[in-house]
C-alpha cells in the first residue's frame, strides 16, 4: 500500500500551503518510499507517498479522469481489479495506466456514492469531484488500511497516519483520556476514537462525505450473519471445506497480483501454513516465507512449527530470532509506528519480522490473520457453551468471585453483566479481567475525565440485529469489530509492516471468505473443543495431520521479563517514576507502586501477577506514547518532530488544477 494525505476546505476555496501538505506527506515516506507527488486546487490539497507495488512505472497518483474533473489519491489493492478494468473498458472508459488507481474515478463517475460497493480489497481512498466540489474519504469493509482525519481551523484533514495530521501545523497534540479507557478496556486501540484529542478514526466500512462544509459519516458496510436456526449446513463436513478452499484458492490467487516479489509469513499453526500451502499450488513452485523465533526463556517459540510446515511445501525459511534484549530494543519503534500505547509486546516482533522481509529483497506478505475471527479459533470462544450451561446466575457467581479476587478487587467501574450490545459475549469476560488493573492503576484524576463514559458504548453496536443471531456469531463479531481492526491489523499488522515499507495482504479478509464463514453451521466452526473445525478438515487434505490438528497458540513474546526484570531498559524506570507519572496525571503514583511490587513478589504464575503485568505494560506504553507525541520530558528517549522542508523539496512534486480559483492567501 502506500500513504495518502489531504485537506479540504469546509468555509470557503482557500489554499492550503504546499509546505503544509508536503510536510504531511513526508511524515509517510516510510509508507511509500518509492514517490510523492501533490495535487493542489482551491480549497484543496492531495497528496501521495507511494509503494509501487502494480504498474511501478506508471502509477503515479494523485490521479484524475480525462477531463481532469475526478481526482484520486488512494492507497491500497483492489482485488477484482482484473474484473473492473474489463467492465470499465466496456462501457467506453479509456484507461491510461496498468494500475488499479484509476479504476476508483471511473467508478466514481459510473456510481457515485455507491464507488465503495464496486471495490473488493483492502484500501483508504480520497474522491475529489471538481465540479460539485465534493469529497468523499472511505476505507475498506475490515480495515486493513488505516485512515483518520480531524476539523482544524475551517478545514477538514485527513491521513493515513496520525503524525502526517500533525505534520501540518493544524493539530494541537492533546491526549483523549476516553480513548486510553478504552485502551485499559480491550487493550487494543479503537476504531472510531485515536489517542489523541479531535484527531478521529475512520470505522471499517465507513466513509466520509464532505459537500457545502457539511462533514457526514456514513457506513457503507457491515458484517452480517443469519439469524439463529438459519445458518448454512452441509450434507458433509468435507463439501464444506471444499468450498472454502476454493474461496481461499481464489483469494490467494488475486493477492498474487503484484510485480514485486511476494512471500509468505509462517508460525507453523493451521492458518498461516495453509495460506503457504495454496499459494505455493498456485505458484506451482515453492513460496519463501519468513517466521519468528524467541530464545527459550520466551512464552512462545514458533520455529520448529514453522520448519514444518517450511518443509512440507519446500518453502525457504527465514527465521528472525528475537531475545528479550531485542524485543525492548524495537518496543519504543513499535509505539512509535502506532500512534498509541501497545500491549502486546509481540508488536515489536512484527516490526522487526517485516524488516527482515524488506531486507531480504521483499515488498508483499500473504498473511493468515483472519482465521481466528472467521472461524472461531480463540480459545475465549469455547466459553460460549460453558456459559450457557451454567446459565446466568452460576456464570455471574463465577465471575464475581473470581474478578473479586483480582487487582483492586473493585466493582465500580466493572460493566453490566451484557455490556456488549444488551447481549453477553464469550470476550467480555477476559476483557473484564484485564480491565480490572485500573482499579488499581488510574489516577483520580483519570476516573474524573472518563466519568460517565463506558468504552461498550464506544462500540456503537447493532444490538437488535445481533440479539437475532447465534451467541457463537455474536462474539465473532465484536473480534471483527474490536481486536481485529484495534490490534491485530494495526500494532500488528499495518504499522509495522509500513514502517519497514511492505505490504501485508490477508486472504482469510477477502470478502467473498469472510461472507462464505459469516454464513456457515456454527458446528462447523466450533464443535466440543474443536476450533476452526471446517479449516482442519481442509488442513488434513494439503497439510500433515500434525499440522493441521495443532491447538491454537497465542502468539506473545515476552512481557514483564523484558520490561520489569532485573535486565529493563533506564527508560523503564524513568517513565514509571512518581515524577513522570505526576506529569502525565493518568496513573497513581501508590498503585504503580504496588503492581511493581507484585510483579517482584508473586509467582509467575499468580493470577494477580498476571492481571498486574498487563496493566503495567498498558503503563509503560501510555507514558512511552506521550513522552513520544505529547511534549518529552519523561525519559531519555527520542521525540516525535514534523518534518522540516525547504524550496528544494518542492521541485517536482507539486501540480495545480486548471480549474479557475478564487483562492486567498495560504493557509
Amino acid at each position: 500500500m502506500c500513504g495518502i494525505a489531504g485537506a479540504v476546505d469546509l468555509i470557503g476555496r482557500r489554499s492550503f500551503a504546499p509546505e503544509r501538505i508536503l510536510a504531511m506527506t513526508r511524515a509517510l515516506a516510510h509508507r511509500g518510499p518509492d514517490d510523492e507527488h501533490v495535487h493542489l486546487e482551491a480549497g484543496l490539497a492531495l497528496g501521495v507517498r507511494r509503494l509501487a507495488i502494480i504498474d511501478v512505472a506508471g502509477g503515479r497518483q494523485p490521479l484524475a479522469n480525462e477531463d481532469g474533473r475526478v481526482w484520486v489519491a488512494y492507497e491500497g489493492e483492489l482485488y477484482n481489479y482484473p474484473t473492473l478494468r474489463e467492465q470499465l473498458l466496456a462501457r467506453g472508459h479509456v484507461l491510461r495506466t496498468r494500475c488499479d488507481t484509476e479504476a476508483w474515478v471511473h467508478l466514481y463517475e459510473d456510481h457515485g456514492e455507491a464507488v465503495f460497493d464496486q471495490a473488493r480489497g483492502q484500501f483508504a481512498v480520497a474522491l475529489w469531484d471538481a465540479a460539485q466540489r465534493s469529497l468523499l474519504v472511505g476505507r475498506d469493509r475490515v480495515g486493513i488500511a488505516p485512515l483518520f482525519y480531524a476539523e482544524a481551523e475551517g478545514w477538514l484533514l485527513w491521513a493515513s497516519e496520525i503524525k502526517a495530521l500533525l505534520s501540518s501545523g493544524l493539530i494541537d497534540p492533546q491526549p483523549d483520556r476516553k480513548a486510553l479507557d478504552y485502551f485499559f478496556n480491550f487493550y487494543v486501540l479503537p476504531i472510531r476514537r485515536s489517542c489523541f484529542k479531535n484527531v478521529r478514526s475512520l470505522p471499517p466500512g465507513h466513509f466520509l462525505k464532505v459537500r457545502d462544509g457539511k462533514v457526514e459519516c456514513r457506513q457503507y458496510w457491515d458484517l452480517e450473519f443469519p439469524d439463529a436456526g438459519q445458518e448454512r449446513r452441509f450434507a458433509r463436513p468435507e463439501d464444506a471445506a471444499q468450498e472454502l478452499e476454493s474461496l481461499l484458492r481464489q483469494a490467494v490467487r488475486a493477492r498474487f497480483l503484484s510485480e514485486r516479489p511476494v512471500c509468505c509469513y509462517l508460525s507453523g499453526g493451521v492458518d498461516s501454513a495453509t495460506i503457504l500451502g495454496l499459494a505455493t499450488m498456485e505458484r506451482g513452485e515453492p513460496v519463501p516465507s519468513f517466521t519468528i523465533g524467541l530464545d527459550r526463556s520466551g512464552p512462545t517459540d514458533e520455529r520448529s512449527r514453522a520448519a514444518e510446515a517450511a518443509a512440507l511445501f519446500g518453502s525457504p525459511l527465514t527465521t528472525v530470532n528475537m531475545t528479550a534484549g531485542d524485543i525492548a530494543g524495537a518496543y519504543v519503534e513499535t509505539v512509535w509506528a502506532g500512534e498509541g500505547p501497545v500491549l502486546d509486546t509481540s508488536a515489536a516482533c512484527m516490526l522487526r519480522l517485516a524488516q527482515a522481509v524488506r531486507d531480504h529483497g521483499y515488498v508483499v506478505s500473504l498473511i493468515g490473520e483472519g482465521a481466528d475471527e472467521a472461524l472461531a479459533g480463540y480459545p475465549w470462544f469455547k466459553m460460549d457453551p460453558l456459559a450457557r450451561l451454567m446459565g446466568r446466575h452460576g456464570y455471574g457467581l463465577w465471575r464475581w468471585l473470581l474478578l473479586s479476587r483480582l487487582a483492586g478487587g473493585g466493582a465500580a467501574h466493572r460493566p453490566p453483566f451484557a455490556a456488549t450490545a444488551g447481549v453477553r459475549t464469550s470476550h467480555q469476560f477476559p476483557y473484564e479481567i484485564m480491565a480490572q488493573s485500573r482499579e488499581r492503576l488510574f489516577a483520580r484524576n483519570m476516573w474524573k475525565a472518563v466519568d460517565g463514559y463506558s468504552a461498550y458504548d464506544d462500540l456503537a453496536l447493532p444490538a437488535e440485529r445481533m440479539r437475532r443471531w447465534h451467541p457463537l456469531n455474536q462474539s465473532l463479531y465484536l473480534a471483527y469489530k474490536v481486536m481485529l481492526p484495534g490490534l491485530l491489523l494495526a500494532a500488528k499488522g499495518d504499522r509495522p509492516m509500513h514502517n519497514a515499507s511492505t505490504e501485508g495482504r490477508y486472504p482469510f479478509l477477502d470478502e467473498a471468505v469472510v461472507a462464505f464463514c459469516a454464513r456457515l453451521d456454527p458446528r462447523l466452526k466450533v464443535r466440543r473443543l474443536t476450533d476452526k473445525r471446517v479449516l482442519r478438515i481442509l488442513g488434513r487434505k494439503i497439510l500433515a495431520p500434525s499440522i493441521a490438528n495443532r491447538h491454537k497458540t497465542m502468539f506473545r513474546a515476552h512481557m514483564s521479563s523484558t520490561f520489569l526484570g532485573p535486565n529493563r531498559p533506564v527508560w523503564v524506570d524513568q517513565v514509571l517514576s512518581p515524577e513522570a507519572l505526576k506529569a502525565t496525571g493518568f496513573f497513581d503514583v501508590d498503585g504503580v507502586r504496588f503492581a511493581r511490587e507484585v510483579q517482584l513478589a508473586r509467582p509467575r504464575r499468580s493470577f494477580q501477577r498476571f492481571v498486574l503485568d498487563m496493566g503495567l505494560i498498558g503503563v509503560l506504553g501510555t507514558q512511552v506514547w506521550h513522552h513520544m507525541y505529547c511534549g518529552g520530558g519523561l525519559a531519555d528517549l527520542p521525540t516525535w518532530t514534523a518534518p522540516r522542508l525547504d524550496q528544494r523539496d518542492m521541485a517536482g512534486v507539486i501540480s495545480r488544477s486548471a480549474y479557475p480559483s478564487a483562492s486567498p492567501a495560504a493557509v
